[in-house]
């Protein structure tokens, strides 16, 4: 019987050959749920260990910190054939691989899936790439980069302003996606015995995160544009200004529009043929804004945000990340923990049986090396 002191991935190896954001990212949701990270690094450390500022008290870069706790380091030179022998026996060991270099790179270091899985059938061996193992193999995977030619940022910003997400969000949602995938071929290796391979691209991760901007292109031949803080299917729904600062009502149905009508005293804006569906406040989106903005200018934003959540509207002060902290505090959400002196996020899915463990903090290069080449060197228990 699995128990909280048998997370769900108990026993699980991962081979983490991975840098910066998005295959760290999904080989930390592995380690929270219990799996044996092995990050491996080239001497010297990865990118995201000097990218900074900021930096924590003891030196490291906050960035390294956001997705790298629950493992273990050892620091391989992969030109090196002492080394490269070290990591095919860890890989030979190894449940799960994760590397994210550009497509060629592990092959010609002898690592690769088709050279590892005859020793190796039930290997799981997911491959991040920017754009792809075929024609777009040698373009580099910046999430910046793929948020650009990746359709985002035309969506993102005021018109003729294109910005970039406030995060490295094509990074994210590909971990995302490498962690599910991960998950669903350690699945079917456990009921066949069967490993494979998982590819996941930021692009193709990307324009399945568009969701209904991708859509409205393939389904019905609308491209998409940036139109700042508005949704271009519902209405209200987006900033606006309070007394003092903005605030957001996210109104999504005639009913939580009708009680903000009320809220704010303005029964005719209700009654009003232009403002009746969704549909027509769409189309009168610049005549129904400026009637809420008129009312909404006479108060305070925290008083709209007591009023209108009284009344059943969705609404709330755009926060800094301090301020949604605190938010999560006050709600019991747990979003913080200490983890071996370390501040962090916490694994956001929660579990009756199972909960997620925070073992260790990030580790310092090679802080396991010792240990690991020992135990790579010697026969499987």
């Amino acid at each position: 019987m699995v128990t909280a002191m048998n997370p769900p991935l108990h026993g699980v190896l991962v081979a983490d050959f991975s840098r910066v954001l998005a295959g760290p990212y999904a080989t930390m949701l592995l380690a929270d749920l219990g799996a044996d990270v092995v990050k491996v690094e080239r001497p010297g450390g990865g990118d995201t260990r000097a990218w900074g500022p900021p930096f924590a008290p003891d030196g490291t870069a906050t960035y390294f910190q956001s997705v790298n706790r629950n493992k273990r380091s050892i620091a391989l030179d992969l030109r090196s054939p002492q080394d490269v022998a070290l990591a095919q026996e860890l890989i030979r060991r190894a449940d799960v691989v994760v590397e994210n270099f550009l497509p060629g790179t592990m092959e010609r270091l002898g690592l690769g899936y088709e050279q590892l899985r005859e020793q190796s059938p039930g290997i799981v061996y997911c491959s991040i790439t920017g754009f792809g193992d075929g024609a777009g193999a040698t373009l580099p995977g910046y999430d910046l980069l793929v948020q650009a030619v990746g359709g985002l940022m035309s969506v993102t910003g005021e018109p003729g302003h294109p910005a970039k997400a406030g995060v490295a969000l094509v990074d994210v949602i590909t971990g995302l996606h490498a962690a599910f995938g991960i998950l669903a071929a350690l699945r079917h290796r456990d009921a066949t015995g069967e490993g494979q391979r998982v590819s996941v691209s930021l692009l193709t991760s990307l324009l399945s995160g568009m969701v209904n901007h991708a859509s409205a292109y393939l389904a019905a031949d609308v491209v998409p544009r940036a139109m700042g803080n508005r949704h271009p299917s519902i209405a209200p729904y987006e900033v606006f200004d309070a007394a003092d600062r903005p605030m957001v009502i996210a109104a999504g149905n005639d009913r939580q529009f009708h009680s903000l009508c009320t809220a704010l005293d303005a029964p005719t804006l209700a009654a009003d043929p232009r403002f009746a569906t969704n549909t027509s406040r769409v189309a009168h989106r610049d005549a129904l804004i400026a009637e809420l903005n008129q009312r909404l200018a006479a108060r305070p934003a925290e008083e709209w945000f007591s009023t209108l959540t009284e009344a059943g509207v969705p609404c709330g002060p755009i926060n800094d990340v301090a301020d949604a902290f605190a938010l999560a505090d006050r709600l019991g959400l747990n979003a913080a923990v200490d983890v071996g002196g370390v501040r962090q996020t916490t694994y956001p899915v929660h579990f009756s049986a199972t909960p997620a463990a925070y073992r260790a903090a990030p580790p310092a290069l090679d802080a396991d090396g010792s240990a690991i080449r020992e135990w790579l060197t010697q026969p499987p228990a």
